[in-house]
């Protein structure tokens, strides 16, 4: 007892030293702001939790005094409104809730449990036959002029939790029931209770569920969405497994997650660091080691990622070109005239020189995936536009970007001439 009550005094002194958040988000460290704030806040309810009741034991109390004594020692409990303060915290938290939820289930039937068994005890001693009077005789151990024999303290609250418990939980099962009006209202509000109970805590636990499923709940909605918008315009057969299988691919691949949408309520400069992160392995190209910080973080904003099936055509001859692709992951082939003209994996890059901003560019060739492939391009408008804002950086990229990309898609480039030779020797 000394031991808890040196605690409980010794948590009220640092509680006056603990630095608090203010309503502004900053964190206070002047002691008399502390004081005041502690003061204002829970230092009388700590106070009364820390008082020592047990010392009126010292004293020759009663039976009905010590009843009243284990009443007060309940106000301790009082204590107990700071973790409801902290609830929001974490209510991220699926687990920490659901763990909580059912923590207060459980205390909150230990109580009536409690309360559950003084009324049986008041009953008997009122000679009502209450419920632990028919608890007795069904046990075979009957109480004698109500007081002595009976069941066992052990028995006697595994029955009141018991009862509470299926009361909390729906209305009973009728083996321990009310018997006096006295029960019989205390039933009645247990009921109340636990509908309220249950609607909270359960309510709570549907809601984390549906939480933790909604991911896949939203996959199947968009399924859904796939295949209602196949048969409403009856896309053929290929063209119809061709969009289930590029669904399922990427779905497997981000989750669903869309970066883009994700990220777009996030201020520029944290949005710029994120997309540095996401998009270095592009940014450590030779032909940005002399861009800038500035320059890259810029650069990586215009970014994009993108998924190619086996067998589906990134680039098409005579398309015009949008972007340069950068090969995060797979393989692909260059074809033209129906002859591989290069294969391109991991770490290749692949598309057109900048040059001239205002021609739109031709692609010279056909570039189809061979496996799985996950793409990183940066669109050609974007990067002139951050071009003209690092004219120091762009004469550099204009006189690298000819020589740093695996093959040229311009056509009338010397690069697809290169690319041919290669091949044709390594085979």
């Amino acid at each position: 007892m000394l031991f808890i009550l040196d605690s409980a005094f010794t948590d009220i002194i640092l509680n006056f030293r603990t630095t608090y958040v203010s309503h502004s988000g900053q964190v206070v460290y002047n002691p008399r702001s502390i004081c005041i704030h502690y003061l204002a806040t829970w230092f009388f309810v700590d106070l009364i939790a820390a008082l020592p009741f047990d010392l009126l034991y010292a004293f020759n109390v009663t039976v009905w005094k010590t009843s009243l004594v284990h009443l007060l020692k309940t106000v301790r409990l009082l204590r107990l409104l700071r973790l409801l303060q902290k609830l929001d915290r974490y209510s991220q938290y699926s687990a920490m809730v659901l763990t909580l939820l059912m923590s207060m289930f459980a205390l909150l039937a230990h109580w009536m449990a409690c309360v559950w068994y003084v009324i049986g005890r008041k009953e008997m001693e009122s000679n009502d036959p209450g419920w632990l009077h028919e608890l007795g005789k069904r046990l075979e151990v009957p109480y004698i002029n109500n007081s002595i024999g009976g069941p066992s303290i052990r028995s006697a609250y595994i029955a009141s939790l018991y009862f509470t418990l299926s009361s909390l939980t729906s209305v009973g099962f009728g083996n321990v029931c009310a018997n006096t009006d006295a029960e019989k209202i205390f039933s009645i509000c247990t009921m109340l209770i636990g509908a309220l109970m249950h609607a909270v805590v359960f309510g709570n636990v549907t809601a984390i569920i549906q939480r933790m499923y909604s991911r896949r709940s939203l996959y199947h909605t968009r399924m859904k969405d796939l295949k209602d918008f196949i048969r409403v315009h009856r896309l053929p057969q290929q063209l119809k497994q061709r969009m289930l299988e590029y669904f399922q691919t990427t779905w497997s691949v981000n989750n669903g997650i869309d970066a883009n949408e994700l990220l777009k309520d996030f201020p520029d400069e944290l949005r710029a660091d994120i997309a540095m992160h996401l998009n270095k392995d592009i940014l450590q190209l030779p032909v940005f080691e002399t861009a800038s910080r500035g320059c890259l973080r810029a650069l990586s904003l215009h970014i994009k990622t993108s998924f190619c099936a086996p067998g589906e055509y990134l680039l098409r001859q005579g398309d015009a070109l949008q972007a340069n692709y950068f090969v995060c992951s797979g393989s692909l082939e260059v074809l033209k005239d129906n002859m591989v003209l290069a294969i391109l994996g991991k770490g290749d890059l692949i598309g057109a020189d900048t040059s001239n901003k205002d021609q739109v560019i031709k692609t010279n060739a056909d570039v189809k995936a061979l496996t799985y492939c996950d793409l990183q391009y940066l669109s050609l408008r974007g990067l002139l536009e951050v071009l003209e804002l690092y004219p120091e950086y762009s004469s550099k990229f204009m006189a690298d970007i000819h020589h740093d990309l695996t093959f040229n898609l311009r056509e009338g480039s010397e690069t697809d001439v290169r690319s041919i030779l290669k091949y044709k020797i390594v085979n």
